[in-house]
């Protein structure tokens, strides 16, 4: 084991001495810290400091103040708290190591902590030798860069024999770039646009934020190609639109070709500083880069909308994308540029020489620097970043380490570093916050070795809710069994049976979680689920008049359980027949069935709140028919008149003579014996009551009825008699006036010089087998006075 290691593990050691002691005086001290009279929930009992933790058990301390469930676990225990009724999350790491990787382990951790905890772990970093690397061009094309720009179609083909001795496979990319084509870094004259040189006889090409030429390639012919063909541009500012196009560079990762498994540099070369974020509004640009690629046929299509990057936002893209970054700028633009650098990780900056001539060197010697510098960045979102904190010492191979140093110099290939990285948590959400990040239950990290294209994640678990929520399963829910009234506490059942429904057998009737022994149920969309064991909820059942159950009932299972009176489907039904009971004591008047509170009529005919109406029958002899023909048929004895008022729709009574008793209409009634029964029909206001006559008319008595029928008969025949003679009477008349008329118009004394008057009509009449000129006959009709008629 090399020294330096020794002197680690040395450190690993005291650092658990101190942890242990720290652990111990803690404990002491606790006391003083969880014991508060203001602490009345568990929530703010676990809030108070990692090593205060929540009784829930009822039985513990019976009459004492809430706040004296909040101590040490060690108290509790000692003070009777059973250990499974202790609220106390411990601080958890959990390494998974399923996921492999050639330079950063482990590559996955997850950690629970609670306020005021920390958990520590250790990532390794490894540098690996003769990596591949991908170098892309991104080249200032300004007219100041002219001599740069000839050198550098020259030094590509050296520099690409040079990197083979330090990577086994290196390729080569590029881009150009000049600034924002808006005025006022433009001259907008039509002329100007198309060929900003003009006013110098020098055909420049138009100016443009950034083109991207040549994907990565390892093709060094087609490079030198490229770089021929390049021609310089110009604008009208000093600053130019650098890191524009270096953050299209880092994002643009399909586009510019940067391999996943290569180390990138981005080599900016330039003679002027770059544009910052705020420059863009003299151009009237107010829209804050979005930070995603917007390349369009290889050229940037937002230049001219979107403001330049900020610092922060550039260092997040270039560290996101793996990219180290090479400035190549000249002795007057050093200053400004090395200022800079410490606020983008993975950037060296080097001085350019006049026409580039040191260029070749300048990339090997940043390549070099570059790998040998071993660092890491911890990236936090940015809400979560003031409720976590972290920490991060380096162990380099030489052994050194320095407490808050994130980075190792001078590291070989093939040489190990370790990072030794605490995570703390402050405080949880608020409430409001936690109700908006309910289905975010982790908090992510990532720990980013700069220019390496593998990384860790940490997630974070926040231990800040409680598994009972308050003083035990009894605080807020009376009815579950550890909170039974007189209850013996030794005697109560695990914490997962009292979960349990003994009825169907699921655990919260599989819509909720058992949490410290009572049921938490689950949310729905559709709405709330509560109950005991989660049974109940109010979504799943049948309405009436808008309200579940229609308000008699509770919804269990998906069905209603209805209050006492109460029933149906819905609940909606009354048990009672109250509602139709009429005045005369009768339900629905004998008439119907009394359904749902309300009353369904025996017959159509029927109708009213209580049957009552009946338009065809309340006064109808042959409806009650069937009631005489019972109590005829079945005699007077008790039993029998009993039998038939219960049939019955009417209250019946027998009399010696109806006749006598009732002045007015009676009915008959016709036995199949030809006997005569008369009846009659006393219409009430609560109902109808039939009055009886105890002797029928049989045999003799029979001759009412036909005499009757004579007398009917007779009258008929009489009837059809008189008609008849009237009728005779009429016909005689009608043929003697006829006779006289004809008499007066004989055809025997028509004079044939006689012509028509007129008040005479010529009628001709024609009859088959007479000639075909029927014969013409003209009557002459004299006005009949009115005295001819007898």
């Amino acid at each position: 084991m090399s020294s330096w290691l020794l002197k680690y593990c040395d450190l690993v050691l005291c650092s658990a001495v101190l942890t242990a002691v720290f652990a111990f005086a803690s404990s002491h001290s606790a006391d003083n810290k969880c014991g508060s009279p203001l602490v009345s929930t568990c929530q703010e009992c676990l809030s108070r400091g990692p090593d205060c933790a929540w009784c829930f058990q009822k039985s513990f301390l019976d009459g004492v103040h809430v706040s004296k469930r909040c101590d040490s676990a060690a108290q509790l225990r000692l003070k009777g708290c059973g250990e499974e009724f202790i609220e106390n999350p411990e601080v958890k790491v959990e390494v998974n190591m399923t996921l492999s990787s050639s330079q950063v382990t482990p590559r996955d951790i997850s950690i629970q902590l609670r306020p005021g905890s920390e958990a520590s772990f250790i990532v390794e970093v490894k540098q690996l030798e003769l990596y591949p690397v991908d170098l892309y061009y991104l080249v200032d094309v300004s007219a100041s860069m002219q001599e740069n720009l000839d050198r550098l179609k020259t030094v590509g083909v050296n520099l690409s024999h040079r990197m083979k001795e330090h990577s086994s496979d290196f390729q080569v990319g590029f881009g150009s770039f000049v600034d924002k084509p808006v005025s006022p870094y433009i001259d907008v004259h039509p002329s100007k646009i198309s060929n900003p040189c003009s006013d110098y006889e020098v055909n420049c090409r138009p100016a443009h934020g950034f083109i991207h030429v040549l994907p990565i390639t390892d093709n060094m012919t087609e490079f030198k190609h490229v770089i021929q063909q390049q021609r310089i541009s110009g604008n009208m500012d000093t600053p130019e639109g650098g890191f524009d196009a270096m953050l299209q560079a880092a994002v643009c990762q399909k586009d510019i070709g940067w391999r996943p498994e290569a180390k990138h540099l981005l080599l900016v070369m330039t003679d002027q500083p770059s544009h910052l974020a705020l420059d863009s509004k003299l151009a009237g640009i107010v829209v804050p880069h979005d930070g995603r690629c917007h390349l369009e046929e290889g050229t940037y299509s937002q230049s001219a909308h979107m403001e330049h990057p900020t610092i922060g936002q550039l260092a997040e893209k270039l560290l996101e994308n793996s990219i180290y970054s090479i400035f190549a700028v000249n002795s007057m633009q050093y200053k400004w540029y090395e200022d800079l650098v410490a606020f983008l990780p993975g950037t060296y900056l080097g001085r350019l020489l006049p026409k580039a001539s040191n260029l070749t060197n300048l990339v090997v010697d940043a390549y070099k620097k570059l790998l040998s510098d071993v660092g890491v960045e911890v990236e936090v979102e940015d809400s979560e970043a003031h409720r976590f904190w972290v920490s991060v010492t380096a162990v380099c191979p030489n052994g050194s380490t320095a407490a808050g140093s994130t980075k190792c110099t001078n590291v070989q290939p093939g040489q190990n570093v370790f990072f030794n990285i605490t995570v703390g948590m402050r405080a949880c959400l608020e409430k409001d916050d936690a109700l908006q990040k309910e289905n975010e239950p982790e908090v992510k990290l990532v720990v980013k070795p700069v220019g390496f294209n593998e990384s860790m994640t940490v997630r974070v678990r926040q231990a800040c809710g409680c598994r009972c929520g308050g003083a035990g399963p009894c605080h807020d829910d009376p009815g579950t069994s550890l909170c039974e009234s007189g209850a013996d506490p030794g005697a109560e059942r695990s914490l997962t049976d009292s979960c349990q429904d003994v009825k169907t057998g699921l655990m919260c009737s599989g819509r909720g979680t058992c949490v410290c022994g009572a049921c938490v149920c689950d949310r729905s969309n559709l709405g709330t689920i509560y109950g005991r064991f989660c049974e109940k909820d109010d979504f799943s059942c049948p309405n009436e008049r808008g309200l579940m159950c229609g308000g008699h009932g509770q919804c269990v299972s998906g069905e209603c359980s209805c209050q006492p009176g109460w029933t149906g489907e819905s609940c909606g039904c009354p048990i009672s027949t109250e509602s139709c009971m009429s005045a005369d004591g009768l339900v629905c008047r004998g008439h119907g069935k009394c359904v749902c509170g309300k009353c369904v009529c025996d017959h159509h005919r029927r109708s009213g709140a209580f049957c009552e109406k009946c338009a065809t029958c309340s006064n109808s002899c042959q409806s009650h028919w069937g009631c005489v023909d019972c109590h005829l048929s079945k005699g007077l004895a008790a039993d029998n008149t009993q039998q038939c008022n219960r049939s019955c729709t009417s209250l019946v009574a027998y009399v010696d003579d109806i006749t006598e008793l009732i002045r007015g209409k009676y009915c008959l009634y016709h036995s199949r014996e030809q006997c005569v029964t008369r009846f009659h029909v006393d219409v009430a206001s609560h109902g109808p009551q039939l009055r009886i006559s105890k002797h029928a008319e049989c045999g003799s008595s029979h001759r009412y009825f036909k005499t009757f029928l004579s007398v009917f008969l007779l009258t008929v025949v009489l009837g059809l008699g008189i008609l008849a003679v009237v009728r005779l009477l009429l016909r005689g008349k009608n043929w003697s006036l006829r006779g006289h008329v004809i008499e007066q118009f004989d055809e025997s004394n028509k004079n044939p010089s006689y012509a028509p008057t007129p008040s005479e009509k010529t009628i001709t009449y024609r009859r088959d087998g007479l000639p075909e000129h029927p014969m013409e006959m003209h009557v002459h009709v004299h006005k009949m006075p009115l005295d001819i008629f007898p």
